[in-house]
């Protein structure tokens, strides 16, 4: 069952059939987390890295994420493990949580080192800055910069790659709420705690401790 709900996740067509439903519900997602630490940022200092912008990019999360999908030719999973690298990330680098100003670079850099690691051909880092609309420079330094920044802890365990997939399949149904329950306000001890974007697990083979950290 959990299989096929994995397959789902990965090999779904939304209703313009032609990217993956990991696209709509990752781009969701990280749209979500980045709103929710942009406000975070009136409470709490962030810290400023290689991955912000001077401004927010004018291409939203879901034409990014699509963008790449169209013209990096990666395989779905690597989606899926780009998620789960940036959940690493920001959770060994809690200074750095996901917002408006870091989320793109954070995201082209997430699915070159996913396709490096998944795919047994990819495109270079020159080509990938293209996609990204940065410089090939630049794509060199925030791929190291994101490599230390998990440690170099790039295998995925099928447990953890099903647990993520089930994550994004609750988000599938978040979209699928009613408008007036999307429109509730949050609770108030949301403000000034910066937003993750999962349940904060440790990934072991033999058990998966999920709490909601938000």
């Amino acid at each position: 069952m959990a299989e096929a709900e994995t397959n789902t996740i990965i090999n779904d067509k939304d209703d313009q059939e032609t990217v993956p439903k990991i696209i709509t519900f990752l781009s969701s997602l990280l749209q979500r987390v980045a709103e929710s630490n942009d406000h975070c940022r009136l409470f709490q200092s962030q810290k400023i890295s290689v991955f912000h912008g001077l401004t927010r990019p004018t291409i939203s999360i879901k034409s990014y994420l699509e963008r790449i999908f169209k013209y990096a030719n990666c395989s779905p999973s690597c989606f899926v493990v780009a998620y789960v690298y940036l959940d690493r990330f920001v959770q060994m680098q809690p200074s750095l949580p996901i917002n408006s100003y870091n989320v793109h670079r954070l995201l082209i850099t997430s699915v070159l080192v996913s396709a490096k690691f998944m795919d047994d051909m990819h495109y270079n880092n020159a080509y990938y800055a293209k996609v990204g609309g940065i410089s090939t420079v630049e794509m060199n330094l925030l791929e190291v910069d994101f490599l230390f920044g998990l440690g170099f802890q790039l295998n995925v365990a099928p447990t953890t790659f099903h647990t993520y997939c089930t994550f994004l399949q609750r988000e599938m149904c978040m979209q699928i709420q009613s408008p007036l329950q999307q429109l509730l306000p949050q609770p108030s001890f949301n403000i000034g705690r910066p937003l993750k974007i999962h349940c904060c697990f440790k990934e072991d083979e033999s058990s998966h401790h999920h709490q909601l950290a938000v």
